[in-house]
């Protein structure tokens, strides 16, 4: 068996990454609603909520930033099966971590939920990349 066949990623490889990206995008488009204070972001939340995101630290909103735009772009670099993607995916899940941290404890935010699923789906694509470079599926 050659190489490229032995180091063939399965179809949850492809899932995965796809998923990543779709992920991602979501982030991306969340954050350019919120940079832009756009009418369907503000239907979105309440003017309580509005008010607590206005009041942001201008350093949590750029890990917001910083999370999805290098998100996006690991998640590209894991479909084009890239090592890089790795270094991508842990910028983005420090990022995460830092926006999270200050919700959770600033904010009380009541929707812990979603913060938590963030935190986890963030350790869950940069642990996958992890995986995907030990068993030769990125380049």
């Amino acid at each position: 068996m050659s190489d490229s066949a032995a180091n063939k990623p399965p179809i949850t490889f492809w899932i995965v990454s796809v998923i990543a990206l779709i992920w991602n995008g979501m982030g991306v488009k969340a954050y350019l609603q919120q940079a832009y204070n756009t009418e369907a972001y503000q239907n979105m939340y309440t003017a309580e909520q509005l008010e607590i995101t206005a009041n942001m630290p201008t350093w949590v909103t750029a890990l917001f930033a910083i999370a999805v735009f290098v998100g996006a772009l690991a998640s590209i670099g894991l479909l084009l099966r890239k090592k890089w993607a790795t270094k991508l995916w842990l910028i983005s899940l420090i990022a995460v971590i830092g926006q999270m941290a200050y919700i959770l404890i600033n904010v009380h935010a009541s929707s812990i939920g979603m913060t938590i699923m963030i935190i986890v789906l963030a350790i869950f694509f940069y642990w996958f990349s992890r995986m995907s470079g030990a068993e030769g599926w990125l380049k």
